[in-house]
């Protein structure tokens, strides 16, 4: 299946027949929406590259320590969207299922802990979790300090 961005998205998902792939749904894979492919959609792979690049140094000024993000990945909503337990005893996840996100996973160094990042247009989430995504924390959800429309 072709992606509008060229990222090779289909190789390792999971859920590629249900998706119907990204030019063919115009950006929309699972019905969702697929925020680089918007973004390209909107300004064109220059867009693509500054968007990825804005992220990337936001993520980095938030001061949060040992979050050092390199690097980016379009990630699917389904794998990232971890339900998150509140004080009250209640779970909340934040994110869509169907949607396709810019993340990453980055190591804690010293720890058995990674920081899960991802982002859209309009937020920024930062948590934290043990392996395989178990017993993770909000460590940060904000809107995004600039927005890129």
């Amino acid at each position: 299946m072709l992606s509008i961005c060229g990222a090779d998205c289909c190789t390792e998902c999971v859920r590629k027949d249900e998706c119907g792939g990204c030019v063919k749904t115009g950006g929309h894979p699972f019905g969702g929406k697929c925020f680089a492919a918007e973004c390209i959609k909107r300004g064109g792979f220059e867009e693509f590259k500054s968007i990825k690049k804005a992220l990337t140094e936001e993520f980095n000024a938030l001061g949060i320590k040992d979050l050092e993000v390199k690097d980016l990945n379009l990630l699917n909503g389904f794998y990232v969207n971890l339900e998150y337990p509140l004080p009250n005893g209640q779970s909340v996840k934040f994110l869509e299922d169907n949607n396709v996100y810019w993340g990453n996973q980055i190591e804690i160094p010293g720890s058995d802990r990674c920081y899960g990042i991802v982002a859209d247009d309009n937020y920024l989430l930062v948590c934290e979790y043990g392996c395989g995504g178990t017993e993770p924390e909000i460590i940060l959800y904000r809107k995004r300090a600039r927005l890129n429309r």
